[in-house]
């Protein structure tokens, strides 16, 4: 993932969010275990700590607020812990470093398992702290304490974290933080969870500890592959004529940006994204295929079954892209850097299938294509003729149903020349309704797949774009919406801007494709794939739900004549330092190779 975007305005300072400011009053003549926990967390330079309240750690939660002031980390309070996760990962997107989450107990961190599974996907940090216990059965509360105590709470969520530790003593806790936080932000990165005895938070100290010096425990920089392994990779691409790049999961940095486009007209490459991963390669350029989808379309494929040799920068799914393109294995030479074996475990396959690599380079992808660069010395360019600039077209029926290129096109021409970071998009999106020119342009997707997490991403995103001079945009399914518009409120009480659009088409949508699909395939009738996935019958007024969380709702909308004054006022509510979310009907859901399919109100085209 890398760090904050070098050059960006990402590095400007930016305005703190409305804090809880606690009173004042005598500091106490003991010191408490809790005291020294946090102590280490602003050691560590951990900005926010998401939470929702819990009595496991009720002891930490007194120090944050009494022993640090509410600051360095401030608490983010969240109404679901899922949430609370999702705001950290978006964070983690946008910064470059993670962000420190308190869940309650076990009952906590089953409420957030979906969301650390979605980091651990995402390959994305982020210090998880539990609490459990007190582990001494001697000193618990009846019946609570009980239930909210377990062996081995970690077991919980193990298969999709890096590392977990349950000190016992605050010398073990200071290096279990540390640790947990060396190995979170050490490639392939992810989430750990450091789990703190309810007793030994509210243990008295005879006396606080130092801090420790945090920059001694710090990740070093990433080792490069064998030179031999590095001059086999760049004789095989000095040779090529029709070289692909597929760009996965690579930094944000705009040095690395940068470098991937020179190693692309070095090359004469054509180059494949990805709309899972985010910005990695410039949308305009002329070496970029698209568009860009969660699977490789038809141009993508033509041009990676033409190629003499096929780099993978950490490409999600290598083996079945390839496998898409060839039908067995590739013909021809396959280079591929990675670190993220690393991480694979036999409890989840989301290390999807074994890819066929020729000139395996075990290191991050950015300073291979550093190193490459180097190898293959003073090139002339060979860059095809320069293609015209995307522009966002006009709707071709303003009045009619809105659909969601329309959508697109409308919010384009409402944001205008405004940056923007587009942190989250639907599932009917595709790679060519947005052009993308900077690696904050766009954040990709949650890893996991699931639904729900895009609130809270989007959230956490533009805490982290604060003074940034982007305007941060959400564009939601309702589906996902629905599942956490809590974490609205979490913007709005702490004062954090952002746009949310939801595409509503009133449906689960994407599982009316798949009950579609049944249908035809078992010759059934097609007329029932709504059922079981309409959000209809009453509809649900999203703007309302906006309001009554405290931000300012608009809609719902159903054409883009209607849409984009809508959107006028709604950022403007933004750039006044709010939160807007507009309810946008759609008629159509479908997303970049999947069948069209019409929504009118409560109605589905069932043909």
């Amino acid at each position: 993932m890398g760090g904050p975007v070098a050059g960006s305005a990402t590095n400007r300072a930016a305005p703190a969010p409305s804090i809880e400011e606690p009173v004042g009053g005598a500091a106490g003549n003991t010191a408490w275990g809790s005291d020294a926990i946090a102590d280490v967390l602003r050691a560590l330079d951990l900005d926010f700590i998401a939470l929702n309240p819990g009595a496991s750690y009720r002891g930490l939660h007194d120090s944050l607020v009494n022993h640090l002031g509410n600051r360095a980390p401030q608490m983010l309070l969240c109404l679901h812990e899922e949430i609370a996760v999702a705001i950290a990962h978006g964070y983690a997107k946008v910064a470059g470093k993670p962000m420190a989450v308190a869940v309650h107990s076990n009952v906590g961190l089953m409420h957030a398992s979906m969301a650390i599974f979605n980091l651990w996907c995402d390959r994305v940090p982020a210090l998880i702290l539990g609490a459990t216990g007190p582990v001494d059965a001697a000193k618990r509360r009846p019946w609570i304490d009980w239930i909210h105590t377990t062996a081995d709470q970690a077991a919980l969520v193990r298969h999709f974290i890096k590392w977990d530790d349950q000190p016992a003593s605050v010398a073990a806790a200071t290096e279990a933080l540390l640790r947990a936080t060396l190995i979170a932000e050490t490639a392939p990165q992810g989430p750990v969870y450091v789990n703190l005895d309810a007793a030994l938070q509210e243990s008295p100290l005879d006396a606080l500890p130092p801090p420790p010096d945090p920059s001694r425990y710090r990740p070093g920089s990433g080792a490069l592959p064998a030179p031999a392994d590095l001059d086999r990779a760049a004789a095989l691409l000095k040779a090529a004529r029709a070289p692909v790049i597929l760009v996965g999961r690579v930094s944000r940095r705009e040095e690395d940006w940068r470098a991937r486009v020179a190693l692309a007209e070095v090359l004469g490459a054509a180059v494949v994204t990805d709309l899972k991963t985010g910005a990695t390669f410039p949308t305009a350029h002329p070496a970029h295929v698209g568009p860009a989808g969660t699977f490789p379309g038809a141009a993508a494929l033509e041009r990676i079954r033409a190629a003499d040799v096929v780099v993978s920068l950490d490409w999600i799914d290598p083996a079945g892209t390839l496998k898409t393109a060839f039908g067995a294995a590739p013909p021809c030479p396959v280079i591929h850097a990675s670190l993220d074996v690393y991480l694979h475990r036999g409890w989840g396959k989301e290390h999807q299938g074994l890819a066929p690599v020729d000139v395996p380079l075990m290191a991050e992808p950015d300073p291979v294509v550093h190193a490459l660069l180097e190898r293959l010395g003073p090139r002339a360019a060979v860059v095809p003729a320069a293609a015209p600039e995307p522009t966002v077209p006009a709707p071709a029926d303003a009045t009619g149903p809105l659909t969601v290129p329309q959508l697109a096109a409308v919010t384009g021409r409402a944001i205008g020349a405004r940056p923007t970071c587009l942190i989250r998009a639907p599932l009917s999106w595709s790679g060519d309704l947005w052009p993308l020119a900077h690696p904050l342009d766009y954040l990709g997707g949650d890893g996991g797949g699931g639904v729900g997490s895009g609130p809270g991403m989007a959230v956490g995103a533009a805490l982290a774009l604060r003074g940034s001079g982007r305007l941060p945009l959400a564009i939601l399914g309702d589906g996902d919406f629905l599942m956490s518009p809590q974490a609205i409120w979490t913007a709005v009480h702490y004062g954090i801007p952002l746009l949310v659009v939801v595409a509503n088409n009133r449906s689960f949508f994407n599982d009316e494709l798949h009950q579609e699909r049944m249908a035809r395939q078992r010759r059934r009738p097609v007329e029932n794939k709504w059922i079981g996935q309409a959000i209809a019958d009453p509809d649900i007024d999203l703007a309302a739900i906006a309001r009554a969380e405290g931000a300012s709702g608009f809609g719902p909308v159903g054409t883009a004549a209607a849409l984009a004054p809508m959107l006028a006022e709604a950022i403007a509510v933004v750039e006044g330092g709010g939160v807007a979310v507009v309810d946008a009907r759609v008629a159509t859901g479908y997303a970049a190779g999947m069948e069209k399919a019409v929504v009118t109100g409560a109605a589905v085209d069932r043909g």
